[in-house]
């Protein structure tokens, strides 16, 4: 348990924190899979339209540091060939 001012003040600051992130990583985790849920319905405008909509958040996340910057790309690559495999 914190003994210092400061380090309850840093206790506090760090859930936080935690919970801000973990809201920001469900709302990537969410947006992932509007598009595979499209992607599997065969829907090809649906699946893109859920695409350019994810993809501002993925970016945000990774900009914040929240996932790191090549698990953002891996996600959008994969995610974007789903979709240009489906047919029209």
């Amino acid at each position: 348990m914190a003994n210092t001012v400061s380090a309850k003040k840093r206790a506090r600051q760090s859930e936080k924190h935690r919970q801000r992130n973990m809201g920001d990583r469900s709302e990537v985790r969410t947006a992932v899979k509007k598009i595979i849920k499209a992607v599997l319905s065969g829907d090809k405008g649906q699946a893109q339209a859920a695409y350019k909509a994810s993809v501002p958040v993925i970016d945000q996340m990774a900009n914040k540091g929240l996932i790191h910057k090549n698990k953002a790309a891996r996600h959008k690559s994969r995610l974007n060939a789903h979709i240009h495999a489906m047919q029209s």
